[in-house]
């Protein structure tokens, strides 16, 4: 009995091993790529958080605000008005005129889904922290589309630092579906930013072929299921016999399992300007430099004779190098300056600073993407 307990523990533990280990280098073609024409899609609106504790609007701004409001309601916008803005005076700045926006996935959404949705400051307010959206109408973007969505619901700032941006959870509500494009018997797959190339489209619509192809789903008059158009856009072509079931045919493409080391990805750098996050991908080099910059001290500290804690000698510089484990012929690795960042408290925007300046010189190795 207890063997036999072994022999299964070791089967699953071979199991479990061949599933990380084919999970670390296979993705599927629907994590890499996106349906054409199948993008979000944004709705948007003008609208009032009510109950602000003193940060809102000025009352001058309010009075700027009244027209606006009058002529969105007779667009048909639906904006609400709260009794605070009946009032000839906001004494209290209570309330603030904002923009709100919603993103519907690529999907598409249908009546009765909610979605988070995004709140700005459109005039004075200096914060949206304990208020409330009231109810605001969301418009597709083109001219005449009609309201999609009913939006309200509790303010929640994203940052302490960012008071005059905020959020809703599942604040927006459809009152009309949006559904996404139809697919016909031909239809292009994206291949999204971040993985394009020649190289990518390549190996991708091979694997598309030798997956879907042995199917029984090529013939002498349609012999590629997969053609590359260019660095980011694939041709599907659905065999006659399966234009019946889209649905299985579809699935099988996007389903297609694909070995990332093939598409050869370049390394990148990605910063999000809004939260200071930098985010590296791969072993990412830069070429022998120094930097010296405004905030940029090294401070060393060098034990006196008789060490001690609260005397030491202090020496400082206004400039540091980056130094690797690597031989002198070999480039520096990005992780390194990063960590020198971190010891010497850099802020992140002026690392940001500092890693645009190698990427304009040359001297990163990688595409940057600020997000």
């Amino acid at each position: 009995m207890r063997r036999t307990l072994n022999t299964i523990l070791i089967i699953c533990a071979l199991l479990a091993h061949t599933m990380l280990a084919r999970a670390a280098f296979a993705t599927s073609v629907k994590d890499l790529t996106r349906i054409d024409g199948q993008g979000e899609s944004v709705l948007r609106g003008v609208g009032l958080v009510i109950g602000l504790q003193g940060t809102g609007d000025s009352t001058k701004d309010l009075q700027i605000a009244r027209p606006l409001v009058a002529l969105l309601q007779n667009n048909g916008q639906g904006v609400g008005l709260p009794d605070e803005f009946t009032k000839s005076k906001n004494e209290g700045k209570a309330i603030a005129l904002v923009s709100v926006t919603c993103i519907i996935p690529r999907g598409g959404a249908l009546t009765d889904d909610k979605i988070d949705v995004s709140v700005s400051v459109m005039n004075t307010a200096t914060s949206l922290k304990d208020g409330r959206l009231y109810l605001t109408a969301l418009q597709g973007p083109l001219k005449g589309q009609p309201v999609f969505a009913i939006a309200e619901g509790a303010i929640e700032l994203e940052t302490e630092t960012s008071l005059t941006t905020a959020r809703v959870r599942g604040g927006a509500r459809l009152i009309r579906d949006i559904p996404p494009p139809e697919i016909g018997n031909e239809f292009d797959i994206v291949i999204e930013p971040p993985f394009a190339s020649w190289n990518s489209a390549a190996r991708i619509a091979e694997s598309i072929q030798s997956t879907v192809a042995p199917l029984g789903r090529t013939t002498v008059s349609m012999p590629k299921l997969a053609r590359v158009i260019d660095e980011r856009k694939i041709r599907i072509t659905i065999p006659i016999d399966e234009r019946s079931d889209k649905a299985a045919f579809l699935a099988d493409v996007l389903g297609t399992e694909i070995r990332t080391e093939l598409l050869d990805l370049p390394a990148q750098v990605i910063v999000n300007q809004r939260t200071g996050a930098i985010i590296v991908t791969g072993d990412v080099q830069i070429s022998p430099v120094a930097i010296t910059h405004k905030d940029l001290t090294i401070t060393t500290t060098i034990p006196a004779p008789t060490p001690t804690i609260a005397n030491p000698q202090v020496r400082t510089q206004r400039w540091t190098d980056v130094t690797t484990g690597a031989s002198p012929r070999e480039t520096a690795r990005l992780a390194d300056l990063l960590a020198a960042f971190k010891n010497l408290d850099i802020p992140v925007s002026e690392q940001v600073n500092i890693i645009q300046m190698l990427h304009k010189t040359g001297k990163l190795h990688a595409k940057l993407v600020m997000d």
